[in-house]
C-alpha cells in the first residue's frame, strides 16, 4: 500500500494540473471501489473549480468552489495518471508495481485546461467520496488521526505522549493512525533501525511516568521526519532502484557502520517487520 511519501508525491504532481482547474466532466465506469460512490457523485463534481489540493495522512482532499471536499485514497493499488497532449503519465512513483490495464480505469475527470486525469485500480481497494462543506475534520475517517509526522504539532513530547502508558510494542503503536497518521509498515522499519529502537520494545519506554519524552523519544522523533522528509525528496530520482536500508533486506548485513549484526524478518500484527537484533534495542 502507498506509504504517506507517496502519496504526497502524488499530490505535488496532481496539484501541478489540478489546483484552479475546473472539472468540466466526472465520469464513473463502476458504481463503486472500496465503498460505493456517494448519490450524484459526478453531479457534484462537474462544474466545480478545485481550490487546492491537501494531504491528510495518506488521503488527498480536493477542496472545491462548492465549500465541499473531494477525499481520495489509493487504497492497495491506485494510481491516478494524467493524460495531455497524447502522452500518458502516471503521477508519483511507487515502490510496487501500478496497474496500468484500461480494464481498471474507474474514475476520470477532464479537467478545463485540457489535462484528464484517471484513477486505476485493480483491486478497487481505493476510496473516493464527498464531504458536505464545513465537515472535513468531524468525517470518521478523519476526525481520529494523529498529528502530521511532519506537521509543527509532531515531536518527541507528542509522541511521548502518545505512547504513555502503552503496553504494546513500539512498532504497533506507531502503526497506529491516531498515534501518528500516514506513518506505514515500511516506513516504520526505517524510522526504527534509523533510532536504534527494537520494534519489539514496549512503546511506553519512551516517555517517563510524567509522559515527558525520553531520550529515546528524541531520537525516534528526528528519525521519522528525517525517514519520510528523504524518502519525498528523493523521489523522482530513485525511482524503480532500492532506497530502503532494512525493508526487504533480510539475511543482509546491516546497513549501519561497524554493526555486525544481519537484518532479520519477524510478523508482527500480520505484517513483515524488518531490523537489525543487533543494533536496535
Amino acid at each position: 500500500m502507498p506509504e504517506l511519501p507517496e502519496v504526497e508525491t502524488v499530490r505535488r504532481q496532481l496539484r501541478r494540473v489540478m489546483e484552479g482547474a475546473r472539472i468540466e466532466r466526472a465520469e464513473t465506469r463502476r458504481s463503486g471501489l472500496r465503498y460505493p460512490f456517494p448519490d450524484r457523485f459526478a453531479a457534484r463534481l462537474e462544474g466545480q473549480r478545485v481550490l487546492a489540493l491537501r494531504r491528510r495522512a495518506k488521503y488527498l482532499l480536493a477542496e472545491l468552489e462548492s465549500g465541499e471536499t473531494l477525499l481520495m485514497h489509493l487504497g492497495m493499488s491506485g494510481s491516478f495518471r494524467v493524460v495531455a497532449d497524447g502522452r500518458d503519465d502516471t503521477a508519483g512513483s511507487f515502490y510496487f508495481d501500478r496497474g496500468r490495464l484500461d480494464a481498471h480505469d474507474h474514475v476520470l475527470f477532464a479537467l478545463s485546461s485540457g489535462v484528464t486525469v484517471v484513477f486505476n485500480d485493480p483491486r478497487r481497494f481505493g476510496l473516493m467520496t464527498i464531504i458536505p462543506a464545513g465537515s472535513a475534520a468531524t468525517h470518521p475517517v478523519l476526525s481520529s488521526l494523529g498529528p502530521e509526522p511532519l506537521g509543527r504539532r509532531f515531536d518527541a513530547a507528542s509522541l511521548a505522549r502518545a505512547l504513555h502508558g502503552k503496553r504494546t510494542t513500539l512498532k504497533a503503536a506507531l502503526s497506529d493512525q491516531r498515534v501518528v497518521a500516514g506513518l506505514g509498515n515500511i516506513y516504520v522499519c526505517e524510522a526504527l533501525h534509523r533510532a536504534r529502537l527494537s520494534p519489539k520494545r514496549r512503546a511506553s519506554t519512551l516517555a517517563a511516568a510524567s509522559a515527558a519524552p525520553r531520550a529515546a523519544a528524541n531520537d525516534l522523533a528526528g528519525a521519522i521526519r528525517a525517514v519520510l522528509s528523504e524518502a519525498i525528496a528523493n523521489r523522482h530520482r530513485l525511482q524503480g532502484e532500492d532506497r530502503f536500508r532494512v525493508y526487504d533486506h533480510e539475511g543482509e548485513r546491516c546497513p549501519r557502520r561497524g554493526c555486525r549484526g544481519r537484518i532479520k524478518r519477524i510478523v508482527q500484527g500480520g505484517r513483515s517487520t524488518f531490523f537489525c537484533p543487533v543494533c536496535q534495542r
